[in-house]
């Protein structure tokens, strides 16, 4: 069937707040350099208070991937949970001013809108403490059907596989899609989702992903190998299009019968925050648009440099311009 849009995004509806911070600062707080964390609603406070001026928008991983895709071109819609206060305001205004639309209606009572507390070092490494409030009460109900049918891609955000209730809406989300003639796609997100959700995603890999997004560490932990290779093997025999980071090496996209190489865009990395949201960005964009892997790929190098040029995940410069000629 035809397509409203190009991209669906489905993950944690959270506001990121950015701010630079030297290691002193983590060890202070008793973070590990480099570490995504889980806090509690006290523990989130604790961190906010502590940290120095910063940015704050809306965010998610999936939710970077709809704006960085956006601003690139592509027709986007998202899917998360937000409450009814403050921040989930501003994460509801802050997504649709970036060009995606976001529909889902706000809960009305339970926890407060997630946020994600980032302090990234001089060094360029980002620290992430992460309350996931009202995200942790997504399910099936948030999946709206129309929306799904009508987008080429549906896009699953990996951090939001940790309650049940998500991993139905990601399950009704892929057999919607499916059905509606669409893609289904996935990104690992974080080695320790997969190490905590091994066999899950095996299955949902196995059986209903078309597009996969990995780093190489998300990828050997899926398939429990310890040479990239091995991993790519595995990989190649469950799904269409396989899309493999390896930082400064680059990427590999994966198929059935080829493995292409794309080798990194050089910049001066400030910020490593939302390279892989930005990388699946630009694949996706490219994708949707029927570019060869190639180009995806290079479309996705392009967004991923961009992405670690400066602090923050969402673009700052005119990605469109920088892939335009492609």
């Amino acid at each position: 069937m035809g397509a409203a849009f190009d991209i669906l995004g489905i993950g944690n509806a959270m506001v990121d707040v950015i701010a630079r911070a030297d290691d002193a600062l983590l060890r202070q707080l008793d973070l590990t350099k480099g570490s995504m964390t889980l806090v509690d609603t006290t523990r989130a406070e604790t961190i906010y208070a502590a940290m120095g001026p910063g940015t704050e928008s809306s965010g998610g991983s999936a939710g970077n991937t709809c704006a960085a895709a956006a601003s690139i071109g592509a027709r986007v819609a998202f899917i998360g949970l937000v409450a009814d206060d403050q921040l989930g305001g501003v994460f509801r205004h802050d997504i649709r001013a970036a060009g995606v639309a976001f529909d889902t209606p706000a809960a009305s009572d339970g926890p407060p809108t997630a946020r994600c507390l980032i302090l990234v070092t001089p060094d360029a490494q980002r620290t992430m403490c992460t309350y996931l409030g009202a995200c942790v009460n997504l399910d099936e109900s948030a999946i709206a059907a129309d929306t799904v049918a009508a987008s080429r891609v549906t896009y699953l955000e990996g951090y939001l596989f940790d309650p049940p209730a998500a991993q139905a809406a990601f399950r009704k989300a892929a057999r919607l899609a499916h059905e509606a003639g669409q893609l289904v796609s996935l990104t690992l997100s974080d080695p320790f989702c997969v190490d905590r959700h091994r066999a899950a995603f095996r299955t949902l890999v196995k059986e209903e992903v078309d597009i996969l997004f990995a780093n190489e560490a998300e990828i050997l932990s899926l398939y429990r190998v310890e040479r990239f290779e091995d991993a790519v093997a595995a990989v190649r025999t469950e799904t269409r299009v396989a899309a493999l980071t390896r930082s400064e090496k680059g990427s590999v996209i994966v198929t059935p019968e080829h493995a292409i190489e794309i080798a990194v865009v050089p910049t001066t990395v400030v910020d490593t925050t939302g390279a892989g949201d930005a990388y699946a960005a630009g694949f996706l964009a490219g994708y949707t648009q029927g570019r060869s892997l190639a180009a995806c790929g290079r479309m996705a190098a392009i967004a991923a440099s961009e992405a670690i040029s400066h602090v923050g995940a969402r673009p700052q410069a005119d990605l469109r311009a920088l892939v335009a000629g492609v």
